[in-house]
């Protein structure tokens, strides 16, 4: 079965290392990203809503973030970095190929995300 993505969500698991909003939150991140990283070549549909990362973060209200306008620019933006469209498939070793090297090695993942809560945490490993 697919999965749902944020496209954002490909910046965050290149430097993901198990901080979070809470302990439930961390542990179903972790869980997510492991079974992504064991089958890379398994499709993923990028959509700008919430998505399977989001199923246990404090800003999920009832299926929308509560920082809904911030997230879907992120969202956008990663989409047109990488040369997708929303709500297009690709497998994660893909996915995460081109948000490596447009995004990351591009220089410009704080431009789409530098005011993220979490950007100490990329810029510390950049």
């Amino acid at each position: 079965m697919e999965k749902c993505l944020r496209p954002h969500h490909g910046m965050c698991f290149q430097f993901y290392e198990g901080k979070g909003y809470s302990a439930d939150f961390t542990d179903h991140m972790g869980r997510v990203i492991k079974e992504l990283e064991a089958s890379p070549e398994q499709k993923v549909v990028l959509k700008a809503q919430t998505d399977v990362v989001c199923k246990n973060c404090p800003n999920n209200e009832g299926g929308l973030c509560s920082s809904q306008d911030k997230v879907i620019r992120y969202d956008k933006e990663v989409l047109k970095a990488c040369g997708l469209s929303d709500g297009c498939e690709i497998s994660f070793d893909k996915f995460t190929g081109l948000v490596k090297t447009r995004i990351i090695k591009a220089g410009i993942r704080s431009d789409i995300c530098g005011d993220c809560s979490w950007d100490y945490i990329c810029r510390s490993k950049e």
